[in-house]
């Protein structure tokens, strides 16, 4: 049993979803089941309620996650009950190793269609909507999306800004 191995598969799935700022430190019960998930060792023998059972059983009371050697634990109650014999846990954990870590399935995609392109292009809005983009069709930000007044004291739209002076 290659520890070292499944040691890096845990921290895979336990960092997987987690940003660079709240890196988190141990498996979920989320985690757990998409890493069964991503390997295809859900079946009819170890489904979903069987998995989540097993991380119930496997975690400390009062806790939401698995530490490494709750992990281990639970690995070996999976093999129990995925291949119904004991000592089968090397079999899980090689299909658990060789696995490529966690995957994005069914993450949102760019839809391609003309309802889509005509509703995002920008040189055909009018309006105040139109003034949020410049020629390109990029964003103006908050400058599109706000008057912002100079506070110079004229009145907005007043063309003859600064010229008092000239005139006096």
């Amino acid at each position: 049993m290659a520890s070292g191995d499944l040691k890096s598969v845990y921290v895979k799935y336990t960092q997987f979803g987690s940003t660079a700022t709240a890196q988190k430190k141990e498996l979920t019960s989320a985690n757990f089941m998409k890493m069964m998930k991503d390997n295809k060792l859900i079946d009819k023998k170890l489904n979903g309620t069987e998995v989540d059972m097993i991380f119930t059983k496997s975690k400390a009371k009062g806790t939401k996650t698995l530490s490494y050697p709750q992990f281990q634990a639970a690995i070996r109650l999976a093999a129990l009950s995925k291949y119904g014999a004991e000592g089968k846990e090397d079999e899980l954990i090689s299909i658990l190793t060789s696995g490529s870590g966690p995957q994005l399935v069914g993450a949102t995609k760019i839809s391609k269609n003309k309802a889509t392109d005509r509703l995002t292009d920008t040189s055909q809005y009018t309006g105040s909507h139109k003034e949020r983009f410049d020629e390109e069709g990029k964003g103006k930000g908050i400058g599109g999306r706000k008057d912002l007044h100079a506070e110079q004291g004229y009145v907005h739209g007043y063309k003859h800004d600064g010229t008092y002076d000239k005139k006096h």
